[in-house]
């Protein structure tokens, strides 16, 4: 069963990289541009999942559990991993797609983002983890408020539906592209633009089987990306089989399905950041994998998964690195556009092609 883990990896890594699903470009975009087309794709992950988790938890098919809120752990954690997605240039699942696309310095920040987090989990840094999370408060999910869960399930779909059908009224703008090499679903796998809310559909169905699948295994959790990374680096160190797990041959599967697809549309290029490019990856690695550490997950873990479970942990932490994505964007983003003028200003995001 663990190998169900690269196979859901390898689907997840393809769907990112032919729908071009960042949760940073989806943050970045409503601080640069005031689109929501992305970050209403985000939510409609969350909604859509949420309703899979509700009835696979009530059905007994899955079982989850919470530990106390480390209040000070999410918020100091997620403004961190927020800033730092912005200098890395990609999120956590966004740097593993890219580094199957090619981009050399996603491979520098994911590096980095593997060893903050495992200093984070085993290593030197494990005790200021471990004091930064221990203020913790004992409330957890929004269970503690003695309501059905299928209360909120209901309303974020209902509140989530008015958002998406908010957008597809929009008028479409029209992209020019070329005449198409490939026909059927060839066209459609290969080369043509998935619209977000499509992709976010697709991620929703992969998030959703992760839970039984991984439970299968003894993983009583969802998506994961973190986690995983640090115990990849930990066995590539220590050569410790242990660390070998579900979550891990999920991450494998990332780079291998976004590679897959990045070769077969014709997207994979190796492409050598510069020097300036290279300190941000580095840096934003790190900040990555200490940030999403005290938080307890990333955008994906947290912000996507944990959201969809109603835990007060995931939607502190959505709501903290959607904040530091804006503190990001406008010191590192928009402050050298204004010190650089010559170099122009930023592109922004359309319907069927997000800014990656």
């Amino acid at each position: 069963m663990i190998l169900t883990g690269l196979l859901v990896g390898i689907a997840f890594g393809f769907v990112l990289q032919r729908g071009r699903f960042c949760v940073t470009n989806a943050f970045r975009q409503v601080w640069v541009a005031r689109s929501t087309t992305w970050i209403t794709a985000f939510l409609l992950v969350i909604a859509i999942q949420a309703i899979g988790v509700t009835t696979l938890t009530q059905l007994g098919v899955i079982h989850l559990s919470w530990k106390p809120l480390p209040w000070l752990g999410v918020i100091v954690g997620g403004l961190l991993f927020g800033v730092s997605i912005v200098l890395a240039g990609g999120c956590a699942t966004g740097t593993w797609f890219r580094s199957g696309e090619g981009l050399v310095g996603s491979w520098i920040a994911l590096v980095f983002y593997a060893i903050g987090a495992a200093a984070m989990k085993y290593g030197a840094l494990s005790g200021l983890n471990q004091s930064v999370r221990s203020l913790k408060a004992p409330v957890t999910t929004i269970s503690a408020l003695g309501i059905s869960p299928w209360i909120p399930t209901i309303v974020l779909a209902l509140v989530v539906g008015a958002l998406v059908w908010r957008q597809l009224r929009k008028p479409a703008r029209k992209v020019a592209t070329l005449p198409p090499e490939k026909t059927g679903l060839a066209h459609w796998l290969f080369e043509a633009k998935w619209h977000p809310f499509l992709t976010a559909a697709l991620i929703s169905v992969i998030a959703i089987i992760t839970y039984p699948l991984g439970e299968a295994t003894g993983r009583h959790a969802g998506l994961g990306i973190t986690t995983p990374t640090g115990n990849l680096l930990e066995w590539a160190v220590t050569g410790d089989a242990s660390y070998v797990d579900w979550g891990v041959l999920l991450v494998v599967g990332i780079l291998v399905g976004s590679f897959i697809a990045a070769k077969a549309s014709g997207e994979f290029r190796v492409r050598v950041p510069d020097s300036a490019q290279v300190v941000k990856s580095v840096a934003g690695g790190l900040g990555m994998g200490i940030g999403a550490s005290w938080a307890g997950g990333c955008t994906i873990g947290n912000a996507m998964v944990e959201t969809a479970q109603f835990s007060f942990q995931g939607w502190i932490a959505f709501l903290f690195m959607f904040l530091g994505v804006g503190l990001g964007t406008k010191v590192f983003v928009l402050g050298f556009t204004r010190r650089n003028p010559a170099l122009g200003t930023l592109p922004t995001a359309t319907v069927t092609e997000g800014v990656s």
